[in-house]
């Protein structure tokens, strides 16, 4: 007998939530090995559709069949483990391991463990006084473990930093089985998924490939939609061309007539508005944000103060967008704090500019006064807002933000996490900052409002500062990344996240432990003759003018890629030759960089 081609089926599938719509008529199917990718605004129905397809929920109307010996596993939002239970009872039961030995042997598991850093948690460190974060890489560590024949991941990037991001997606790439998996990383999208599923008004829209062929088939969607609205206007066109044939005692109504069509089409609003920064900006920064001088910072640990800084030094400057990475307790969030005046150094000093208006995004949303009602909360900032000349009410800017007329009255304990997550991005906006401090600004926000908040952010004049593990919104919004090695210092990255991620695979950025490390030898710079640097400087020159033709080599591809949108294997070539291109560019930069320090002396 054999095997079906599908493991799980849903036909016409219909779901709703009291008088919302998620799933309407939906039909599709999870073929053996697929990796799906499936994304959505939130509150459209991602969530609820995983469960349908994992049997956690049945649908309202339609049928879900699957394989009768389908093993599923499922990583949910909620991080719920059996109290009680240590790492060991819920990563390596009894059940699935009798004995030590067998997964000991195992290199999936090990490196299940080692990935999502559960040996240095320990196994046997019971789960209940753990973090939200530690929590959930348990329960995960849990699901990729086991041998399944579909995957099933909601949100399984949140919590995990740059690094732990990169090891899932070698992982889940590798391992055999489907996956269906909701995030909102599109760098993970692009990086794992054969398929992605758009879910939108209560259908699923399937597309091949990730992030970048969905964004590619979105707009071309777009461009069908605007050819099929100027077929429509040259109709209209014409019925005006026919109604001016007439007596010329007739002819004013219908120049009325196309300046009323004309005023029509002119009206429409976009189907989604950007907010402009610039008003939010209007305190001028002066020459100093911050000034971090000689820093020494240790946090009480088991063992004893573990120290996250050491003599550290830095300066960031007005208009400066800078990305921070590290590992997981590097003291990435404490840098924030350390700014911001939330904690102070042990030893050395933070100067702050006087002119500097900080706004902080923290990870938690604990601050947002859930006794008010969303415009409440807006207004209890402030009730009016100026945007450049103009005063926008508090009303009318949450609406900007997402929230419409009949949404700005809900309780805010009552919104979902991105909702919260971008009201409490409103507020901080609403009081006019200079400086923007960004803990992990993407969790619980759907691909949309990324897109838009990375909007937001082009138009900000002032000074950004991102902590994300979200390799694509690093590089869409800062200019340069700096990363904690986790020897106390701060290491700036011209490669950015890839260099960091390479100087980690060579073992440079550790975990602070309980004692300080031993100061290293500075090390001696070498001499370099005359003759070698006049070489280098030539040679920079030389890789300067190569770089100049790959760039515009490199925007030559561009439009031709724009201009043959449709022809899907002209598009293919010409993104491979683009790909051909910008390793070269690396490669270039890199040698370039490598020359201009000899030519510096």
């Amino acid at each position: 007998m054999s095997v079906p081609v599908n493991l799980v089926n849903l036909e016409r599938v219909h779901k709703a939530h009291g008088t919302t719509v998620l799933l309407d008529d939906v039909s599709l199917g999870i073929a053996v090995g697929e990796r799906i990718g499936v994304v959505g605004r939130n509150g459209s129905g991602k969530s609820t559709l995983l469960r349908v397809l994992s049997g956690r929920e049945e649908p309202d109307a339609g049928r879900v069949t699957r394989r009768g010996d389908l093993a599923v596993g499922v990583l949910d939002q909620s991080g719920t483990l059996p109290p009680g239970a240590t790492v060991r009872d819920v990563v390596l039961p009894g059940s699935l391991f009798t004995a030590e030995h067998e997964w000991a042997a195992d290199p999936a598991v090990r490196s299940v463990l080692a990935g999502l850093e559960l040996d240095r948690l320990g196994l046997d460190a019971p789960v209940a006084p753990m973090s939200g974060g530690e929590r959930r890489r348990v329960a995960l560590a849990a699901q990729l473990v086991r041998p399944l024949d579909l995957l099933v991941l909601d949100e399984p990037t949140n919590h995990l930093d740059v690094e732990g991001v990169a090891w899932l997606a070698d992982f889940v790439t590798r391992r055999v089985g489907a996956l269906v998996v909701v995030t909102h990383d599109r760098w993970f999208l692009d990086e794992v998924c054969t398929r992605t599923w758009e879910v939108a008004d209560g259908r699923v829209h399937a597309y091949d490939g990730g992030y970048a062929a969905y964004t590619l088939a979105r707009a071309e969607r777009a461009r069908i939609a605007a050819a099929q609205e100027l077929r429509r206007l040259d109709l209209v066109r014409k019925e005006l061309a026919w109604l001016r044939r007439g007596a010329p005692a007739r002819t004013s109504k219908p120049r009325f007539r196309i300046e009323a069509a004309e005023a029509l089409i002119a009206d429409e609003p976009p189907p989604r508005e950007s907010v402009a920064l610039e008003g939010f900006a209007a305190r001028r920064l002066g020459r100093t944000v911050y000034d971090v001088e000689d820093v020494d910072l240790s946090v009480p640990a088991e063992h004893g103060p573990r120290p996250l800084f050491r003599d550290l030094t830095w300066h960031v400057g007005p208009g400066d967008r800078i990305g921070v990475v590290g590992v997981n307790g590097a003291g990435k969030t404490t840098l924030l704090r350390l700014l911001v005046g939330e904690v102070e150094p042990d030893r050395g000093r933070v100067v702050r500019g006087q002119t500097v208006a900080p706004a902080y995004l923290s990870q938690h949303v604990t601050e947002l006064p859930g006794r008010l009602r969303v415009l409440e909360a807006v207004q209890e900032v402030r009730r009016v807002a100026r945007l450049g000349d103009q005063e926008i009410s508090a009303s009318s800017l949450a609406e900007r933000f997402g929230f419409a007329a009949s949404r700005q009255w809900t309780p805010v304990g009552d919104l979902s996490g991105g909702e919260r997550r971008r009201l409490q991005l409103l507020r901080l906006l609403m009081d006019e900052p200079n400086v923007l401090l960004l803990d992990e600004p993407t969790n619980d926000l759907d691909i949309d409002t990324l897109t838009a908040l990375e909007d937001l952010l082009d138009g900000f004049p002032g000074t950004v500062l991102v902590v994300s593990h979200d390799r694509y919104f690093v590089d869409r919004v800062c200019d340069s990344v700096v990363a904690l090695m986790g020897d106390g210092s701060l290491a700036a990255l011209p490669g950015g996240v890839e260099e960091y991620l390479a100087r980690r695979a060579a073992g440079e950025a550790q975990l602070p432990g309980p004692t300080p490390p031993a100061p290293a030898a500075p090390a001696r710079a070498p001499q370099r003759s005359a003759g070698d640097v006049r070489a280098a400087r030539k040679e920079a020159a030389r890789l300067e003018r190569r770089l100049e033709r790959l760039a515009a080599e490199e925007e030559r591809l561009h439009g031709e890629l724009a201009a043959a949108a449709t022809d899907h294997t002209r598009v293919m070539e010409l993104d491979e030759r683009l790909r051909t291109l910008l390793a070269e560019k690396e490669r270039v930069e890199t040698d370039w960089l490598e020359a201009a320090e000899v030519a510096e002396g």
